[in-house]
């Protein structure tokens, strides 16, 4: 087991292709697919990548309107994730300092993230962040295939009028049984106002 202080941690600014194994490794849903992520980042200790995180767009068409007039004032926290050898207050050291790094370098407002019930969490790491609970937003229909959750609209993903092959292979699977429709459970909804 490695003596790690958050003293030694850094975080730095990082590309989606960097950081995408860690999050497919390390994070509970075990993908980024369908994932906009504007700004990523990765927690450092020595030469080790022990934590990674990316904020983007959100994830539905006018999602933004509950809080802000501008899609682009406003971003959402969308994966986060740090190995289990860390110690307490990692994830808010990391939270904080990139929150820090979008108010410098961005014109963004208000960061969203949702905490999710399914996996047992209920916000702690964004309460101990300063974000504050906005309400919990029901669950929402997910496709699970092959051990991963999709989000339903994969299905009618399309590239020059057509159906995109993935969209084609996960409608066969939901015929076929292979694939399965699930309702997950309600989460929990943060915001942090950066200005």
């Amino acid at each position: 087991m490695v003596d790690r202080q958050i003293k030694n941690f850094r975080v730095v600014v990082a590309q989606r292709n960097q950081i995408r194994d860690f999050i497919e490794k390390h994070h509970y849903s075990g993908s980024i697919n369908g994932c906009i992520s504007d700004y990523c980042f990765a927690l450092i200790d020595g030469s080790d990548v022990i934590g990674a995180m990316f904020y983007g767009k959100m994830a539905m068409a006018n999602q933004y309107k509950r809080f802000a007039d501008n899609p682009n004032d406003v971003i959402e926290l969308r994966r986060l994730c740090c190995i289990d050898d860390t110690p307490r207050n990692t994830e808010s050291f990391f939270i904080g300092n990139t929150l820090r790094w979008l108010k410098r370098n961005t014109n963004i407002k208000t960061v969203v993230s949702y905490a999710d019930s399914e996996y047992g969490h209920t916000g702690v790491i964004y309460k101990a962040s300063n974000f504050k609970l906005e309400g919990i937003r029901k669950g929402a229909a997910v496709i699970m295939y092959n051990g991963k959750k999709y989000h339903d609209k994969a299905v009618r993903a399309k590239y020059n009028g057509k159906l995109k092959p993935f969209a084609v292979e996960l409608l066969a699977a939901l015929e076929s049984g292979v694939a399965k429709y699930h309702t997950t459970s309600e989460k929990y909804c943060y915001v942090y106002s950066l200005r």
